[in-house]
């Protein structure tokens, strides 16, 4: 959606209210763009992080301790006994 300086003022609270669900909002000057509204992406909070990473910790203990050897993304160029394919 594009629309002008002028016509935004009087808008306001509607163009933000659409750039905040996802609508691109183009500002434009003399029919040119000038400016795009984008919503802020909010970072999560301190527990929120500690919470994601006590997650990927347990999930990579279990995998560790599942038995079976770590894997490497470089494996597949190397057959069985170590040398290049």
């Amino acid at each position: 959606m594009r629309v002008s300086v002028t016509a935004a003022k009087a808008q306001l609270s509607e163009l933000v209210r659409r750039a905040k669900a996802g609508d691109e909002v183009v500002l434009t000057r003399h029919g040119q763009p000038e400016v795009r509204l984008v919503a802020v992406k909010r970072l999560p909070d301190r527990e929120a992080r500690r919470k994601l990473i006590a997650e990927v910790q347990g999930s990579a203990a279990a995998k560790a301790t599942a038995g079976e050897p770590a894997a490497r993304s470089q494996d597949f160029l190397y057959d069985d006994h170590g040398l290049p394919r």
